[in-house]
């Protein structure tokens, strides 16, 4: 667990006033994490809700949209990320799940470009290649070339 300190057995407390604001709410604000909304709709439980709802809709038709651009084309993984960005101003769940995959994608990037992993992703993909070529030379010397419609009979 980071406690914010380097030295073993030191604990880093943070002040009310430092790291986490305290809201009218009661509620403590970590590192930016909470509602965006503006103040007069904050100040207003109904209008509050009713703003929460209003996203979590708008979120979900773009998550949704998303998952439906998966197997379709279209930038599915992109419009997914799109769809959390939008929870992520009212939700601390989504705020946290974006943390995380923001954090994994940077350590997955770093990762790549690794000389190491670079050459063994290469050597992986040659090998590959010549498999599934040796495979379709195969197909094609067994059972030739056949074309799905009948060109002849036009």
């Amino acid at each position: 667990m980071n406690t914010g300190s380097d030295e073993p057995g030191e604990v880093a407390v943070a002040s009310e006033g430092a790291s986490g604001e305290t809201r009218a709410d009661g509620a403590r604000d970590e590192q930016g994490l909470g509602s965006k909304a503006p103040e007069f709709v904050k100040a207003r439980r109904a209008l509050h809700v009713s703003w929460q709802v209003g996203v979590f809709v708008v979120g979900l038709a773009v998550v949704v949209a998303g998952i439906i651009m998966l197997p379709l084309p279209g930038p599915g993984w992109v419009v997914i990320f799109g769809g959390m960005a939008i929870w992520a101003t009212e939700f601390v769940w989504a705020q946290l799940v974006l943390r995380w995959t923001k954090r994994k994608v940077t350590e997955a990037a770093q990762r790549a470009l690794d000389p190491a992993v670079r050459r063994r992703n290469i050597v992986l993909t040659s090998i590959g290649l010549v498999i599934v070529a040796a495979l379709v030379g195969v197909y094609v010397w067994k059972f030739g070339v056949v074309m799905p419609w009948k060109i002849k009979d036009q």
